[in-house]
């Protein structure tokens, strides 16, 4: 019996639980092979924690994809959902472990609101996943995993739930794991896949050619993708003209591979049957040389292969010069590669903001590690062969909107993203934006709830259109591409805060129709949708550096806004806290340093970490007298006395009540004197220093007179009553006026 393969994703099995996994490509084919390893993996007891499943592909292997596709087809088997994070951004920038588990928590329904980020040892967050994760079956997809260190902390110990990883390389620090690797696809399965992709006849017309695309293709599915958007794009180019475009004939070819009838290679190549794989790593030629000539072509293109590139080539082949200069090297990423952009679920920053702050006595601002290095794809690859030829025929207006989506937050954009970025009408932003994905250099991402199309940069193509940007863009065209992005973000936070809130008054600049935001539900929705791009924004400006008064306008409209949805995570507004705290540290402005150790200290103190609460309110004491702000500096006094007073030791929190009490009196602040007095009664009271405590109370409630607040004094006196009570109860010698 022949093998049913699939083409077309079935509709996924019915859960109990959430379905939140991504969009699968279609067509699908093939990978029976590796959705049995999957399968008998996932059988496998763990090893001291929970069953994981890992996955590992080079770049454009599919990887991703066949997670999906094996998730749904055992979704029935948890009835507790099927769970999605991305753990790496195209950029390389890696989410840390605590991040990603608020985002699964929030995806299971549980509480975050205590689970800020902050002190030393296990993220709170992960302990509290772990213990979720105890009492349910769920399929948790980690996608895009850089490190063990990223996963461990998410394995519960007992559960019946399953991680399901998937990686570039080896997750070395887990013990027990035999990852399924995944290579290319066997030829007859990618020439069926190149059939359904191309469509009519041309893949059937031509079987020589299109095994020979399918063997230059090493068997990839993203290379046959978007050697299918290049066919796609040229209706008048042969099959065989993709081949040889791609892997294009060598002296060495034409002694050792005499070429036959039909285009057939034989010799070291086999049309049917060989090994995709093998011959992708043996071809060392495999980035593109010498486009044919195509039907169509026009002299614009060669103009932008040769421009902004002098010395790249030999005469008439600068433009190729171009394509091929500045690489990258096999073991990493450039340095300026990493430097763009960043996620926190996605959301992450560059190390240069912190070092310098550091160097400059800052208060520490707990990071996780992370590197910003994309992985990288050999000049080999037959992935960056198949993208040079469909680089090279775009018009210059998409090749640069191209370019500039790499500046996106999370390499994620849709309309309003990208038409900014370039300084384009956003339905022509829209228009690009599908063009580039239908020649498979974008991934679709799920439509946003408004319909509003979203697209991907992938990780494949990451690291050569930053090298593009840098060759072909100025770093003053860049930067006000940026400085674009971020304002038109804060014009749609600006807008939402005013829709979900009456009292802001009207939009003073309201914007273009395609971009507006119309409605409160569709405020708050937007904001729900867009929170990680927007704090990956937040992230990527302020480790930038070089934008610093757009990234504080930034933060400062989501500070408003966030909380209007009713749903902020209290995590999210310590991160944006930690973003004005760091760009206020490398600026040398203490008094802002202080506010923002302030609100950090605040938001720890809601959550009842009262000891990382202690250590930022000193923080803020110290940065407050430095800037002269005694206001500031009453403020975190009062706030670390209320931090011991937490901690039970009322001696430590009399001694602040009683400095910020002077400096409340020096400035004349009557209310929150009386705060203060009635704070230090009952720090007295807590060490039976009675005298003083009753002293403190009266002192209170005669300044509350004098202010005419009435309900403060009538409490103040009700205090200052039961006290005496007890004081009568136990026998005591009351104080004699």
């Amino acid at each position: 019996m022949a093998r049913k393969t699939a083409t077309i994703d079935e509709q996924p099995a019915a859960t109990g639980g959430p379905d939140l996994l991504p969009a699968t490509v279609a067509p699908f084919g093939g990978r029976g092979t590796e959705l049995a390893a999957l399968a008998q993996a996932a059988a496998r007891p763990g090893k001291g924690r929970g069953r994981i499943v890992v996955l590992a592909g080079r770049p454009g292997s599919g990887r991703t994809s066949l997670a999906v596709r094996y998730a749904r087809s055992v979704a029935a088997d948890y009835p507790d959902g099927l769970l999605y994070a991305r753990l790496s951004a195209p950029d390389g920038t890696r989410v840390e472990a605590g991040r990603a588990a608020r985002l699964l928590l929030e995806q299971l329904g549980g509480a975050v609101e205590a689970l800020l980020p902050g002190g030393t040892g296990d993220d709170p967050a992960c302990e509290a996943l772990r213990a979720e994760l105890g009492g349910r079956r769920a399929l948790l997809l980690l996608d895009d995993v850089r490190d063990a260190a990223q996963v461990g902390p998410l394995l519960a110990e007992k559960t019946e739930s399953l991680v399901l990883a998937t990686t570039f390389g080896p997750l070395t620090g887990i013990e027990g794991i035999d990852p399924v690797i995944l290579g290319g696809l066997d030829q007859s399965v990618a020439v069926r896949l190149l059939g359904e992709l191309v469509g009519g006849t041309r893949i059937s017309c031509d079987p020589a050619g299109a095994g020979d695309l399918a063997e230059a293709c090493a068997g990839r599915p993203a290379a046959l993708r978007m050697m299918a958007g290049w066919l796609r794009a040229n209706p008048q180019a042969a099959v065989t003209d993709a081949a040889k475009a791609l892997h294009p004939p060598t002296e060495e070819d034409a002694t050792a591979r005499p070429r036959a009838r039909g285009g057939q290679w034989f010799g070291g190549r086999s049309g049917k049957g060989g090994k995709a794989a093998e011959a992708g790593e043996e071809r060392k030629g495999g980035r593109a040389g010498t486009e044919p000539p195509v039907p169509g072509g026009t002299a614009a293109d060669a103009e932008r292969a040769g421009s902004r590139h002098g010395g790249g080539g030999d005469g008439a082949a600068g433009g190729e010069g171009r394509a091929s200069g500045a690489r990258v090297d096999a073991a990493g990423g450039t340095a300026s590669a990493g430097r763009t952009g960043g996620t926190r679920n996605g959301a992450g920053r560059d190390g240069a903001g912190r070092d310098g702050a550091a160097r400059d006595g800052a208060p520490e601002v707990r990071r996780e590690p992370r590197e910003a290095e994309p992985v990288p794809v050999a000049d080999s690859d037959p992935l960056k062969g198949a993208f040079e030829l469909l680089y090279r025929r775009l018009p210059a207006a998409r090749a640069r909107m191209l370019r500039m989506l790499t500046l996106a937050p999370a390499q994620l954009a849709d309309l309003r993203i990208a038409s900014a970025l370039v300084g384009c009408p956003a339905p022509e932003a829209g228009e690009a934006l599908e063009q580039l994905a239908e020649q498979e250099l974008l991934e679709r991402e799920p439509a946003a709830a408004d319909g509003t199309r979203r697209y991907w940069v992938p990780g494949r193509l990451y690291v050569r259109l930053v090298e593009l940007r840098e060759e072909q863009d100025r770093p003053s065209e860049v930067e006000l591409a940026r400085a674009r992005m971020l304002e038109r973000l804060v014009r749609l936070v600006d807008s939402a805060r005013m829709l979900l809130d009456p009292a802001a008054g009207p939009n003073p600049d309201p914007l273009p129709g395609p971009l507006r935001l119309r409605t409160a539900a569709h405020a708050a929705g937007w904001l729900a949708e867009e929170r990680e791009q927007l704090l990956a924004a937040v992230a990527s400006a302020v480790g930038e550096g070089d934008l610093d008064g757009t990234a504080g306008r930034l933060v400062t409209a989501l500070l408003r806004a966030l909380p209007l949805t009713g749903a902020a995570a209290p995590a999210d507004l310590y991160q944006l806290h930690e973003s004005v705290l760091e760009v206020a540290m490398r600026q040398r402005a203490p008094r802002r340093a202080a506010a923002a150790l302030l609100n950090l200290a605040d938001l720890q103190a809601a959550a009842a970490h009262w000891e990382r609460a202690d250590g930022q309110y000193r923080q803020a004491v110290d940065r407050a007298r430095e800037a002269g702000d005694e206001p500031g500096c009453a403020r975190a006094m009062e706030g670390a006395g209320n931090a011991q007073r937490a901690l039970a030791d009322p001696v430590r929190a009399a001694d602040w009540y009683g400095r910020a009490l002077a400096l409340r009196q020096g400035f004349g602040d009557r209310a929150g004197e009386a705060r203060l007095l009635a704070r230090l009664g009952e720090a007295h009271a807590a060490q039976r220093r009675f005298e003083e405590a009753l002293r403190e109370y009266r002192a209170a409630a005669g300044v509350l007179r004098r202010l005419g607040d009435a309900r403060g004094e009538a409490a103040v006196t009700a205090t200052l009553h039961r006290l005496q009570q007890r004081l009568d109860q136990e026998g005591k010698s009351l104080i004699q006026e």
